[in-house]
């Protein structure tokens, strides 16, 4: 007899947001029956995706293509709950499909390198833009906000915008500390970075691709940092910080509705 089916990640974004077949639908709920903190896990990601479309239900447009976004061959769930925290913690909420973080991922995970979408892709590459950019002190930057004008006109000329904008936050008390260029799946990205008056500070990612395909509004998670991302077209978009989840929220909206659509 066959071993069964492996459950991953992509198929409970799929069952949460009703992409699947009755038997795929059936097999699931099998697996939840028999994983109760699994199962607990899962409305946890509920409520939380019942939050977020609810905060952007007059923004949020579904497709039809969305779909394809959720692939089916993500990687599998080991059934260790000793590892449940570290697991649970790691993976991206979100409204469509989630990948793990990949922090966590060469621990946690043992199977074949599988190949990312873009939606899986802006997130991580926005939260090691954080990570390596936004403890510097003298160099955070390429340039600084008192060139502001020029950030724009550079960064740009460099992704093919023809007028980038870079969103104003100062009503959400954060006031731009200036941007760089960097690499965004192999492709000309932009960072702006923001900071407030305790010296906390948030980073916004603008990448292209011209092979992306529009999403809703998505959160990922992953240790202490959260990361709010988009795709409008074929510019993606992520804002990250170590900031309260509503918070980011806010200044993600904010951008959102500075940002060419």
């Amino acid at each position: 007899m066959s071993a069964p089916k492996p459950v991953t990640e992509a198929d409970l974004h799929a069952y949460i947001d009703g992409f699947l077949d009755t038997e795929e639908t059936l097999r699931i709920e099998q697996f939840l029956s028999e994983n109760p903190d699994f199962a607990a896990m899962l409305a946890d990601w509920q409520n939380d995706s019942a939050a977020l479309r609810a905060a952007f239900a007059d923004k949020a447009v579904s497709r039809p293509e969305d779909t394809s976004l959720v692939a089916r061959a993500g990687k599998p769930i080991p059934n260790n709950r000793r590892r449940l925290p570290a697991i649970a913690a790691s993976i991206l909420l979100t409204f469509a499909a989630g990948a793990l973080a990949g922090h966590f991922g060469p621990r946690l995970w043992t199977a074949p390198q599988i190949e990312l979408s873009y939606s899986e892709i802006l997130p991580q590459e926005s939260k090691n833009a954080f990570l390596v950019y936004a403890s510097e002190v003298r160099h955070p930057v390429e340039v600084f906000a008192a060139e502001e004008t020029h950030l724009a006109t550079w960064l740009g000329k460099r992704l093919a915008i023809d007028k980038l904008t870079v969103p104003d936050l100062k009503s959400l008390g954060f006031k731009l500390v200036g941007g760089r260029l960097l690499p965004v799946d192999g492709r000309a990205g932009a960072m702006f970075m923001y900071e407030d008056g305790t010296g906390q500070r948030i980073t916004v990612l603008v990448g292209r691709n011209a092979d992306n395909r529009n999403t809703s509004f998505r959160f990922a998670s992953a240790d202490k940092l959260e990361t709010f991302y988009w795709i409008d077209n074929d510019l993606g978009y992520a804002v990250t910080g170590e900031i309260s989840r509503d918070f980011l929220r806010r200044i993600a909206e904010e951008c959102y509705r500075q940002f060419p659509s």
